[in-house]
């Protein structure tokens, strides 16, 4: 039950001292829950559980105890961690029938739509999205939050005052942030040369996911210049068509497909159409990191969330989850081209040291609006870059980090702490500590 706070920490295996207890008049049901306050969780509790989340749920912070240095919980959060990320807290049910309907209509006529036809339908489709109470818009923390209150609780049994751990950017980043670019129509690859001129002019690299066997034809000639500029590609599902989770059977027909472009292309990355996604799927794809899954999908046709602002692992593939509003539903949902909800939801990352993740299609991109406002993003995270020690990456350098980093062991030694492992030469010993009774960190 240790296993994932200490690959969220990387903190040595001594400092992770939880310990099971359910108590036996506890009826085992998975349901919603909170640990401290304002904090959800998902999953089996040393308590009573909710079928809705919501105010009024049972703290399981209060069935904490303490055996000398252990620390005894009402649940594994191993599990609860795998609960949020993987989404096994929506509902799956089939949907109804007319929806059903409905939706392969829309996918079926997408191609004819004009945006200002799909805005409406699409803002009629998510009518009551600020009405759901979870996961918490417009970025949910559950997992680091959980997180947290462990090392806290560690810290308070253990009687130590400084628990080190692997930070967890490289040289001690603050935050991470990425820009990737979904491109969704021939005149989205078209643009794209000027897009990463005006990447280059803040200095920011991006990717592009490409749909492959649909829309338009990647050339050689297309790969070939987005990468020798310095900017990544990565497979954009298949015929962005709305239809690839329809069934495990057709999806594992089009994985093979996938994995096949992914070779072609020579991409690292996967991220599906519109968001669709079944993390319990995923060992079908042969990449290394996919960026399907949003931090908050009240706004996504597919509800949902992995409530984290970190990556994780789903078996070997990295998930890079998608952390902030994407620019089409901003401008054509939300009807702002303001940075407002940008700036709140980068705030709250960073709070978190975790990471700010953008999806910017160059299809969107064709009015003064905006274009103003992505140059404006663009802007802000220079800014950030140079007064906040945030890193701006590429996803296929955030994977290799984070895969380094998930080998990293902390080694002691009469002087204090060593990192041992590929990659060591980046990272740095961090340690958690109390103040006031908060969690506070601090470099060595």
């Amino acid at each position: 039950m240790n296993k994932a706070f200490l690959d969220y920490y990387r903190c040595p295996e001594s400092f992770a001292n939880f310990r099971l207890r359910l108590e036996s008049q506890t009826e085992l049901r998975a349901g919603y829950f909170a640990f401290g306050k304002g904090n959800t969780c998902f999953g089996i509790s040393g308590g009573p559980t909710s079928d809705e989340p919501g105010e009024g749920l049972f703290d399981a912070a209060y069935r904490v105890r303490f055996d000398g240095s252990t620390c005894i919980l009402p649940f594994n959060p191993t599990d609860i961690a795998k609960n949020l990320r993987h989404e096994l807290y929506v509902n799956r049910r089939s949907s109804s029938g007319w929806k059903s309907l409905i939706r392969k209509l829309y996918y079926a006529l997408r191609p004819l739509l004009p945006v200002s036809v799909r805005r409406h339908l699409q803002k009629a489709w998510l009518k009551g999205w600020d009405k759901n109470p979870f996961p918490s818009w417009p970025v949910d923390r559950s997992v680091d939050q959980m997180f947290e209150m462990l090392m806290r609780l560690t810290l308070k049994a253990s009687g130590y005052e400084r628990v080190p751990f692997i930070w967890y950017w490289p040289y001690g980043k603050a935050s991470c942030a990425a820009m990737t670019h979904d491109v969704e129509t021939e005149s989205g690859l078209r643009f794209c040369s000027e897009l990463m001129d005006i990447n280059d002019s803040f200095q920011i690299k991006s990717s592009f996911q490409l749909i492959p066997d649909a829309r338009y034809i990647v050339s050689e000639a297309a790969l070939s210049s987005i990468k020798q500029r310095g900017f990544e590609i990565n497979v954009h599902d298949l015929k962005h068509d709305g239809h690839l989770f329809d069934s495990f059977e057709k999806f594992q027909e089009a994985a093979v497909r996938i994995n096949q472009f992914g070779v072609n292309f020579g991409s690292k990355g996967f991220r599906s159409a519109i968001l669709y996604r079944n993390q319990e799927w995923y060992g079908a794809l042969k990449f290394s990191y996919d960026m399907s899954v949003p931090n908050v999908g009240h706004l996504d046709p597919q509800r949902g969330g992995c409530c984290t602002v970190m990556p994780y692992f789903i078996g070997n593939l990295l998930e890079v989850p998608v952390t902030t509003t994407q620019d089409y539903t901003l401008f054509n949902v939300l009807g702002t081209y303001s940075l407002d909800l940008w700036r709140q939801q980068i705030s709250q990352i960073m709070q978190q040291h975790g990471l700010i993740s953008f999806i910017v299609h160059p299809d969107y991109l064709d009015t003064p609006d905006a274009r103003n406002a992505y140059t404006a993003l663009l802007g802000h995270l220079s800014e950030l870059r140079d007064e906040a020690n945030i890193w701006i990456a590429l996803p296929g350098e955030i994977d290799t980090w984070w895969r380094q980093r998930s080998r990293m062991k902390l080694v002691a030694e009469a002087s204090g702490w060593r990192i041992e492992g590929p990659g060591a030469e980046r990272a740095t010993i961090a340690y958690a500590t109390l103040r006031d009774d908060k969690l506070a960190y601090e470099f060595a």
